[in-house]
């Protein structure tokens, strides 16, 4: 959006709009009214209720990662975290395992999708391998070098490899150092540049991530939501890390600007051949972005595969709900909605075989109840997490997210 000290004596919207003409730049249009209901300012209106003109554009096509150089950047093997948790005093304190036995490989340059609902882990997880939070087993790799449990005992060079984008901006960016000011110490302190080399540095991020030079000088307080993040994206990628986490990172922005953002760091992502983890609790965005998804549930991954093939059926049930509650792109078309019943149950006392039996809308009986499933491979290389065989879950699904065409 433009400044709003830079609003123009025209169109507000004039610096962003695909039809845009030499008057929209220079005569400010008048509140016109196309129908009784309905009120709009715009120069063009005639001409796009005529459908002359259309500011429709070409569906984007989901970003897809571009390298000649692929290398394991994260190995993570046998992954467990769990939490202590206070209880009444006649009852002994307990265990809230959070992480069960993940397994995950990150490459450089590619994109990894953790998705699930919220309390399935996710966040856990990318803690657990940035160093916020210590694992209780398990082996963390990254670039070959074993990682250490707790952050304070990992090198200097290890923190420059590997950073983090969190969910809220507001907390990631001290509120009493200027933009400039937090672009500069990592540059300084990970990268050991001079004060003045760092200066130098700090404006060439802010221009790749579309900020004024001028904003340098500005404090956290004085940012939109978006423009915060884009100061912590920026942050991050100071170092040159091999490896990114980004833990819900456009979540706490307005829907306006949550594209822009995502796309910027697939962009930042590619130039750099940074290997990046992304975690949501939205199917649809984290499709769009990456090369591979897991799918996270009470701790554990429910499906995993490349993106390209996870809107089509054979899904874990699990996936199903999840795809089930995107929008269609056709607001004619009818969506088929599948309603998980029941809370995510406690990871404290989490259910016995299949984590998910308690609420599957596939619930076969006592097997899901009494056996942990197996790991199934389909046919177009997915990894499923269920009792349902390949075969019958083709034959009892259908393609949840529908894209055909509206008869209207």
């Amino acid at each position: 959006m433009p400044r709003l000290e830079d609003f123009p004596n025209a169109c507000v919207f004039a610096p962003r709009c695909p039809l845009a003409i030499e008057r929209c730049w220079n005569e400010r249009p008048t509140l016109d009214a196309p129908t009784p209901d309905r009120r709009v300012r715009c120069h063009r209106w005639p001409e796009i209720a005529a459908d002359r003109v259309s500011a429709h554009r070409e569906e984007a096509q989901p970003i897809r990662t571009k390298t000649q150089r692929v290398q394991p950047v994260l190995k993570v093997e046998g992954l467990n975290v769990s939490y202590p948790v206070s209880r009444s005093l006649l009852q002994p304190p307990a265990s809230l395992q959070a992480v069960r036995d993940i397994d995950l490989v990150a490459n450089s340059a590619q994109t990894i999708g953790v998705v699930g609902e919220s309390g399935s882990g996710k966040s856990s997880l990318a803690r657990a391998v940035i160093g916020l939070v210590e694992r209780d087993s398990g082996n963390v790799e990254l670039l070959g070098l074993h990682l250490p449990p707790r952050l304070g005992a990992r090198t200097r060079e290890m923190l420059s490899h590997l950073q983090m984008v969190f969910q809220n901006p507001d907390e990631a960016l001290n509120p009493a150092l200027t933009v400039g000011e937090s672009l500069t110490r990592p540059l300084v302190r990970l990268r050991g540049l001079s004060a003045a080399q760092a200066r130098q540095q700090v404006l060439g991020l802010m221009a790749a991530v579309r900020l004024p030079e001028d904003y340098a000088r500005r404090f956290p307080g004085q940012l939109s939501g978006g423009e915060k993040q884009r100061v912590a994206i920026a942050r991050a990628f100071a170092s040159q890390p091999e490896l990114l986490l980004a833990d819900e990172p456009v979540s706490a922005l307005d829907v306006s600007v949550q594209a822009n953002i995502l796309n910027l760091l697939a962009e930042l992502q590619v130039e750099q051949q940074t290997a990046l983890v992304l975690i949501s609790h939205d199917i649809a965005s984290v499709g769009y972005l990456a090369d591979q998804i897991a799918v996270m549930y009470l701790g554990e991954f429910m499906q995993t595969g490349a993106a390209e093939n996870v809107f089509d059926p054979p899904y874990h049930p699990y996936t199903e709900a999840l795809l089930s509650s995107v929008p269609p792109p056709d607001p004619f078309v009818e969506q088929k909605r599948i309603r998980l019943e029941g809370e995510l149950p406690s990871a404290i006392d989490p259910p016995t075989g299949c984590p998910f039996h308690t609420r599957c809308p596939r619930f076969l009986g006592d097997i899901c109840v009494q056996q942990t499933p197996p790991w199934r491979e389909t046919r177009d290389g997915k990894r499923i997490f269920c009792h349902i065989p390949e075969d019958e879950l083709v034959r009892i699904q259908e393609p949840v997210l529908r894209f055909e065409e509206s008869n209207s």
